[in-house]
């Protein structure tokens, strides 16, 4: 399912970054009593009751001519443009400033959904000058106290009040995967290869692709889509740190697929981005592969794969169960072997293991290493069960949770893949307490 994308946007120390922790209820972005501290835009994942959505963080648009302020606005002009609702925070202790009125002016013209957002309303200033806030000219006003997490609610009751019902998305046989990555990786190539046809825009300018595109096609009498999803142009204009950019793109394009392919610059190698991008496909609980692009240009191929994938496993260590492909979309060379590998992580992503079996394994795993006792105490375990798919979730029945450490959720999960195929998708594992529903 699709989610909505919510941009926080807004003059510097307005408390931005403290409303955006708030609402993904995660100290991610930085917190500093100092103007422009998040200068670059930051991403995070709301649930709210039956809904989900992407949050933004920006950095504050200040017209002063800093060094950072153009590249700030135009951050914020990419988190607008890609936004369904925009949240405006604007400070109730200080009341309006002139570069509220540059960003009140940005937002008429994007003509986005605006939910002006008071923040630090506790405090004794907001008494006088809170009506000076609909100057700004938008419908829709919620107050509230960061410090103090107050108003929250009306806050996510506004801006999911629109929201469309999260209703499950037809299931077909159709099998839905992206094509994901930095910008100038070779996707769009890719995905020609793929196609054995020109179909997307190729280029060698980073950000040729504005928007994702979908794709249907079939290979071996099996339906598919393919998404690609550079795109980072905007208006013609290619921007700076354009990497960073990429990332909207690729996460709207997570949502909807079943598959995420990885691709990666052979030249370049592993950077950063690269393992950024990966993360967020794992988070999402989709099914992996890492494709290494431009193969062709390497030379001493079979020395170099090896070192290579040393290298993968060790860069991507949080997720080693991810099949690595070798190709070259320029010369076709091994995008032959792309194919088989996502039917094969999609039917890993779909696989549902008999209860009994599960048990069988657990019990022998449990037996050949029993946990370490805590204050006197052992965990056991009872039951187990298969309870989801995509990825594969399990259940395991305990008699206190509370007893499992880190290390032997990674050993049951290490037992359940040695005995069965889970290559590609990541699993999930909950321990519950005897009694736990």
């Amino acid at each position: 399912m699709k989610k909505p994308v919510v941009a926080l946007v807004g003059s510097p120390n307005v408390g931005k970054s403290t409303i955006f922790n708030k609402l993904v209820g995660k100290k991610i972005s930085i917190i500093e009593d100092t103007p422009g501290i998040t200068r670059d835009r930051i991403y995070g994942t709301v649930d709210y009751g039956k809904y989900q959505f992407h949050l933004i963080d920006t950095g504050g648009i200040d017209i002063s001519g800093g060094t950072w302020d153009a590249k700030i606005k135009a951050q914020a002009e990419l988190a607008i443009d890609e936004a369904d609702i925009v949240l405006f925070v604007v400070d109730g202790k200080n009341g309006l400033n002139a570069n509220d009125y540059v960003v009140r002016d940005m937002l008429l013209k994007a003509g986005k959904k605006v939910i002006v957002v008071i923040n630090k309303t506790d405090s004794k200033q907001y008494e006088m000058h809170k009506y000076d806030f609909y100057e700004l000219g938008f419908e829709t006003y919620v107050e509230v106290s960061g410090e103090q997490s107050s108003g929250f609610y009306d806050l996510l009751d506004d801006i999911t009040k629109d929201f469309p019902k999260n209703e499950e998305e037809e299931d077909d046989d159709t099998i839905k995967f992206s094509i994901i990555g930095r910008p100038n990786v070779g996707k769009s190539s890719l995905v020609n290869a793929i196609l054995n046809e020109e179909r997307t825009i190729v280029s060698d300018v980073a950000g040729t692709t504005r928007d994702a595109i979908d794709t249907p096609f079939k290979y071996h009498d099996q339906k598919f889509v393919v998404i690609d999803t550079a795109g980072m142009r905007k208006r013609g204009k290619i921007y700076e740190n354009v990497e960073k950019y990429s990332l909207l793109r690729s996460l709207k394009a997570i949502d909807r697929s079943d598959v995420c392919v990885i691709v990666i610059n052979a030249e370049e190698g592993i950077v950063e981005h690269d393992k950024h991008i990966a993360g967020y496909a794992l988070d999402a609980g989709k099914a992996v592969i890492i494709a290494v692009n431009k193969w062709d240009l390497i030379e001493n191929k079979d020395k170099t794969m090896k070192e290579f994938t040393q290298r993968i496993r060790n860069e991507f260590q949080f997720m080693p169960f991810a099949p690595i492909v070798f190709l070259s979309a320029l010369t076709k060379k091994r995008v032959h072997t792309l194919m088989p590998e996502i039917i094969k992580v999609y039917s890993n992503a779909h696989k549902e293991i008999k209860t009994s079996i599960l048990n069988s394994v657990i019990t022998d795993a449990y037996a050949l290493n029993l946990p370490p006792t805590y204050k006197d105490k052992r965990l056991k375990i009872y039951f187990s069960s298969q309870v989801g798919i995509c990825p594969p979730t399990f259940n395991i029945k305990v008699n206190s949770k509370g007893l499992v450490h880190f290390s032997y959720k990674r050993y049951l999960e290490n037992k359940i893949r040695e005995n069965f195929d889970f290559e590609g998708t990541p699993i999930v594992i909950n321990f519950k307490s005897k009694g736990e529903e």
